[in-house]
């Protein structure tokens, strides 16, 4: 992650903005609440890097006459044009990454990865389990060797 925050930063790119234009890019024109939901983030973190990166002229928000409830996020130009100068950044790093491991190596890792994400995504507690706001705002504080995985 360090490796990648640094070469987007010489791009004016934070991280967590290069996880929503990574979906944008994909799926353009979602809720915000989606894009929540796509990124694994609390809608208030979204929110607000939505704003930042509408002022950096990255992306617009925009609400459907029919619908004034829903707040719809598209790229503008300027955001899709980074596509083009921070994907080859990501593939550098993770050529970086796997560097010196087999073909068969680098299959079987991602293959590994995905199944923990799907296994975690599966195993999430349902919205009334978690814990709240208060009580995951202490877990962070915490030193690592007091909180669980």
């Amino acid at each position: 992650m360090r490796a990648l925050q640094s070469r987007l930063a010489a791009h004016g790119v934070t991280f967590g903005h290069w996880t929503f234009l990574r979906i944008l890019w994909d799926r353009e024109g979602l809720t915000q609440r989606e894009l929540s939901a796509e990124a694994g983030v609390m809608e208030p973190s979204t929110f607000a890097a939505i704003k930042a990166m509408e002022a950096l002229g990255y992306v617009t928000r925009r609400q459907v006459p029919e619908n004034r409830k829903n707040v719809y996020v598209h790229l503008t130009p300027k955001g899709r044009a980074l596509r083009r100068k921070l994907e080859p950044l990501a593939k550098e790093v993770n050529a970086i990454a796997v560097r010196g491991a087999s073909a068969g190596d680098r299959a079987a890792i991602r293959r590994i990865l995905l199944l923990i994400i799907e296994n975690l995504g599966r195993a999430a507690p349902p919205k009334a389990a978690r814990p709240s706001r208060a009580r995951r705002a202490t877990r962070r504080a915490l030193p690592a060797s007091r909180t669980s995985a």
